[in-house]
Formats: structure tokens, sequence, C-alpha cells
């Protein structure tokens, strides 16, 4: 066996099956760009019709990709995109959790709105999508599901209230579903983005004195690239890792080591 040979077998994803959510831009995008580049045929998941555009670049590539596009907020919606995925790319490998929303102001004018908003997508939806794939992936014994949490899963932020709770949370759920579901053949695990250059980041950019404190915390001393979640996210998907269990891979540029 070749290392070209033995690598592609560790790491390749030829005949899986994946679903993305939030698949549209950014580190979604980014997301199911690496795995189709790793031989997956992936669902694209999410609101906007702009998912072809992430389509369009994997089928350039020499990739398969489907596009679903539906709403991830409630048991009856998250139901219809589960089922639809099954249609469009048959029983799912791979689960990567990525869609979610933001909401930054003083944790005194945070309505019930914002925090319903952002903690429904965030973690509830994260928990409905796990329960809806996990059922399959458990009755045949074998699949990955990566949730997508942040830095903030770890520190408080500031005025990001239901945005580091829902954070937090999320890293919870990966443990909990791992303990349970590491002996029935299915691995749950996370990646903790830091600051990653995608349109969330534009009003700190536009802020020189906040940009520069940020940027001064972290050792790389830049912002992170969507794609440099490229090599985490597959590792995470594919046999690599397949006893990594409720774990958390923290692509941060040295962040949290400060």
């Amino acid at each position: 066996m070749t290392p070209t040979t033995y690598l592609q077998g560790l790491f390749g994803l030829q005949g899986r099956t994946a679903v993305v959510t939030g698949a549209s831009r950014g580190l979604g995008a980014a997301m199911a760009i690496a795995l189709a580049g790793a031989g997956a045929h992936v669902c694209l998941v999410g609101r906007r019709p702009n998912l072809d555009e992430t389509r369009a670049a994997i089928e350039a590539a020499g990739g398969r990709a489907e596009v679903v596009v539906g709403e991830l907020v409630g048991e009856a919606a998250i139901a219809a995109v589960v089922a639809t995925c099954g249609l469009r790319v048959g029983p799912v490998d791979i689960l990567v959790n990525n869609a979610g929303t933001f909401v930054r102001k003083a944790a005194l004018d945070w309505t019930v709105d914002d925090w319903d908003g952002v903690v429904d997508l965030s973690t509830k939806s994260v928990f409905l999508l796990c329960q809806g794939f996990g059922r399959s992936m458990i009755a045949r014994g074998h699949g990955k599901i990566v949730n997508i949490g942040s830095v903030l899963s770890f520190q408080g932020g500031y005025t990001v209230a239901g945005y580091a709770a829902s954070r937090h949370a999320l890293i919870g759920l990966t443990r909990a579903l791992a303990n349970e579901w590491a002996p029935l053949g299915v691995n749950v695990n996370a990646i903790a983005p830091g600051y990653i250059d995608t349109d969330l980041l534009e009003g700190l950019k536009q802020d020189p004195e906040r940009s520069r404190a940020l940027l001064a915390r972290v050792p790389a001393g830049r912002w992170g690239t969507p794609d440099e979640l490229a090599g985490a996210i597959v590792f995470l998907a594919s046999s690599a890792s397949d006893f990594v269990h409720g774990a958390t891979l923290v692509v941060d540029g040295g962040w949290s080591s400060r």
C-alpha cells in the first residue's frame, strides 16, 4: 500500500453521503466543498436559494451536491428537511450542524424574541437534527455528526449573551450524545472556530479599536479563513476519527491558549 492509498483510505469519503446546514456561504459552504472534495455526495441545506453557488463550486471541481431549501426551526420543518435529504442523497452518513444566527447587543436589551431566535436555531434545532438523522445512523451502526460551535463555547464574550449560552449548550449536547451513541457506532464531535473572516466578522472589523484588540490576542496574528476548517471537518467526518468521541477540535489560530 502506498502512502497516498493509505491516506485516501483513512481520510477519503468516497461512497459517503453528507448533510451540511447553513451551506450557502462562509463556513458552511467551505466545509461542504471540503467534504465533496474528499468524495462525499453532499446535501446542502439552508433557507436561501444562493445554495446554488455552493453547489456550482462543488460541481465545477468534479463533486456531487444536492440543494434542499428549508427552515430549520420547528419539529415539522426539520422532519421535512431530514426526509428530503434522504430522498436526494440516500441514507446519510455525515451530518454537519453549522446553521446558526447571531445577535449582538447589551444583555439588558435582549428581547425574548432575540433569545428564542438564537437559541432555537443554534441549540434546539441541532438536537432535533441529530435525532432525525441519528436514528438511521444508529440503525445502520455507523455515522458521523459534527456540531459547529465557537470559541464562545468556552467564553462569555461581550454583548452576546444568548449566543454564548447557545454555544456552551452545543458542546454539552455534543458530549451527552457522544456518551449515548459511541457504543452504537456513531461519532458525535464538535469544531470550535475562532475569529474567521466571514460576514459575521464585518461588524468587528469595522471597529478599528476592537479589531486591533482581538487580533492582538490571536497568536497567528490574523483572522482565519473559511477554508482553514477543511482539514478539521474531513478528519471528523472520516475513518481517521473513528475513536474520537465527544471531542471539540478548536480551530482558532491559538486564541484559546492566551
